[in-house]
């Protein structure tokens, strides 16, 4: 069974990004896998500081995230653009578990993981500014970021007043991707889905 953890770069209720990641989850689970989605608004933390860290130690919401992506295959993140880059709550997030703790090897609970990235944004880009600065990230602590991705543009008038898309070819290639992420997963992990 492929474990993925999924969430939204956001903590906003309303966020587009939360809306387009359950599209993704639903590609991903009618796929085979096995889903946890998340909210990082369940698990605040400090923003990042040495300082802190050697006084205090990985905060407890550190811990338990460390722990999810631990014992999950893969990421399926929908990560909203600010100012060009990603948002400070999942870098900060990024920041905290990265850090190793005595009998941890370094970086151990992203390598071998693969990860899909999506995005919605009220911009003409769909977030994809944001993307480029996600990826390059999670490639550098050894994620292996799935080549293609989904940018949802001017969010704000692609969804029902449900909050489902209503662009059906938009909403089946996010599926699609979330699809493809359990494929790319098993393959990673010395399995073939054909």
């Amino acid at each position: 069974m492929n474990r993925i953890i999924a969430f939204a770069g956001s903590t906003r209720t309303g966020s587009y990004n939360k809306n387009i990641l359950k599209t993704a989850v639903f590609g991903a689970r009618e796929a085979g896998a096995e889903v946890s989605v998340i909210d990082l608004r369940d698990y605040p933390m400090p923003l990042y500081d040495g300082d802190l860290e050697e006084k205090e130690g990985i905060p407890e919401n550190g811990k338990k995230l460390k722990e999810l992506f631990n014992t999950h295959h893969a990421l399926l993140l929908a990560l909203p653009e600010y100012n060009s880059s990603m948002t400070g709550v999942f870098k900060n997030t990024i920041d905290w578990i990265s850090r190793t703790e005595k009998g941890e090897l370094p970086l151990q609970c992203f390598v071998g993981k693969v990860a899909g990235l999506i995005s919605a944004s009220i911009g003409g880009y769909g977030g994809m500014r944001g993307l480029v600065h996600a990826r390059a990230m999670l490639e550098n602590i050894n994620v292996l970021v799935m080549p293609d991705q989904v940018c949802v543009a001017r969010a704000a008038d692609a969804f029902d007043e449900y909050g489902n898309l209503k662009d059906e070819k938009l909403k089946k290639s996010i599926e699609k991707l979330g699809a493809n992420l359990v494929d790319l997963t098993l393959r990673v992990r010395g399995y073939h889905s054909n």
